[in-house]
């Protein structure tokens, strides 16, 4: 984007390392050396969302089978996924599909930094894998109450849904099955925390992005 210099959600920046114990350039240069001898169709990349659904059983029924790659970090923001996808993470691989999920964690920027973040992800992608399809996931809300973060991942998703379109290959899918009950709350059965999905959660907001990577990959579906 080409105010990227500006929106510090946009300039790629690694983890900082306040533990001092190197982990998450591990991680990154795990996912580098472990895509080396895969071929997946499908490789999902994004936040602590993309990570956790990596332990649960429903990445081996539904994910596992369609070749797919998880290249989830914890608490990541979009300026430290975009640095991964800047250094090496797509070098050794040619996927059909790439599922990106990533913005809730982006603290202290605005809905439209975020939105400039997230679609700053999805250029450097389409710009290593011209092949693939971008499915961007929508931010889903968090806290148990009504809260301004709330708002905030809801005018992202406002943001994306308008923006994507204009992006060839790419999809912005909206997950959330109605996760905010009719009294304003989220259920601790959903999200375990208020942010991070439960195995129920999980298998609720699942269902349409598994519905939408088969009609992909059996040719049923387009990308705008």
């Amino acid at each position: 984007m080409n105010d990227g210099d500006q929106n510090p959600a946009a300039v790629p920046t690694p983890v900082p390392d306040v533990y001092g114990d190197g982990c998450w350039m591990s991680m990154h240069n795990h996912f580098v050396a472990s895509s080396k001898d895969k071929e997946p169709e499908v490789v999902f990349i994004g936040d602590s969302n993309v990570l956790l659904l990596h332990q649960l059983e429903i990445w081996r029924d539904l994910f596992s089978p369609l070749h797919a790659l998880n290249f989830g970090g914890l608490g990541e923001a979009t300026q430290h996924v975009l640095w991964r996808l800047e250094n090496g993470e797509l070098e050794h691989i040619k996927p059909k599909i790439i599922v990106l999920w990533v913005g809730t964690h982006n603290m202290g920027h605005t809905a439209e930094q975020i939105a400039g973040g997230i679609k700053a992800n999805v250029q450097c992608i389409l710009h290593r894998q011209p092949q693939a399809k971008v499915i961007v996931l929508g931010l889903l809300p968090r806290g148990k109450n009504p809260n301004p973060l709330r708002n905030r991942n809801r005018r992202v998703n406002e943001l994306l849904a308008e923006a994507l379109p204009s992006m060839p290959n790419a999809i912005f899918l909206d997950v959330d099955p109605g996760f905010v009950q009719s009294d304003g709350t989220i259920s601790h059965q959903d999200m375990y925390d208020y942010l991070h999905l439960s195995r129920l959660g999980y298998s609720r907001a699942c269902q349409i992005l598994h519905k939408t990577l088969l009609q992909l990959l059996e040719g049923k579906g387009t990308a705008s």
